[in-house]
C-alpha cells in the first residue's frame, strides 16, 4: 500500500464501487452523469483531448460538481499535475505513479499480468483491470473476458476496479463490486 493511502482513508472510508472516467465521448454529459451517480463514487478526469489551460479549467468545473456529490476526483497524468489541482489522486500506468506526493490516491492500469506485477511494486492503491468485455475506447482490444480477469485480480495487491464495457448489468453478471465506465455511466 502507498505511504498515503492511511491518511486518505483516515479520511474517507475504503475506495468507492463505480467510478466514473471521462473523455471526449462522453464530455458533454458528465455534469448529469456525475449527479447520478450515487452519492461518493469516483471520478477519473482524462480529457486527454484538450489543450493545458482548457483541461485544466474543465477539471475545475467537472471537479466542483463531483465534490458536491461527495466524489473522489482522480485526474489523469502526473502526480505534480494533480497536486497543483487540487485532485485526490492520480491515474495512469504504473511507472508514472511514482512516490511524489504521497497524499494523493495512486490508480494504476493494467491488461496484462505484467502490469499488475508493476503495479504491485509501485505500491498503487487500486488497479484498474482492463478490458473485461468489449468496449468502444479500445474497439481492437481482445477482451478479457471474466474468467481471466478473476485470474489477473488475484494477483493484485490492492483493490480492482473492473473496467472495459462495465454496466451495471455486466457488474452484476461479473459479480465485481468495484468497476468504472465511460459509456456505461453516461
Amino acid at each position: 500500500m502507498a505511504s498515503g493511502y492511511s491518511a486518505i482513508m483516515s479520511k474517507r472510508q475504503p475506495l468507492p464501487d463505480i467510478w466514473l472516467i471521462s473523455d471526449a465521448r462522453n464530455n458533454g454529459g458528465l455534469a448529469a452523469a456525475l449527479a447520478r451517480l450515487p452519492r461518493g463514487s469516483g471520478f477519473i478526469y482524462r480529457h486527454y483531448h484538450l489543450g493545458d489551460h482548457a483541461r485544466r479549467a474543465r477539471f475545475l468545473e467537472l471537479a466542483q460538481i463531483a465534490r458536491a456529490q461527495g466524489h473522489l476526483v482522480i485526474v489523469a497524468g502526473d502526480a505534480q499535475t494533480a497536486h497543483d489541482w487540487g485532485a485526490d489522486g492520480i491515474y495512469g500506468a504504473p511507472a508514472m505513479l511514482g512516490a511524489q506526493h504521497p497524499e494523493l490516491l495512486r490508480l494504476a492500469t493494467a491488461h496484462d499480468a505484467d502490469e499488475v506485477t508493476q503495479a504491485n511494486r509501485a505500491g498503487a492503491d487500486a488497479v484498474l483491470i482492463s478490458p473485461v468485455f468489449a468496449t468502444a475506447s479500445h474497439p481492437d482490444a481482445k477482451p478479457l473476458g471474466p474468467a481471466r480477469f478473476r485470474e489477473l485480480a488475484t494477483h493484485a495487491q490492492m483493490s480492482v476496479i473492473a473496467l472495459g464495457g462495465m454496466t451495471a448489468e455486466r457488474a452484476k453478471t461479473l459479480d465485481w463490486p468495484r468497476w468504472a465506465a465511460i459509456d456505461g455511466l453516461s
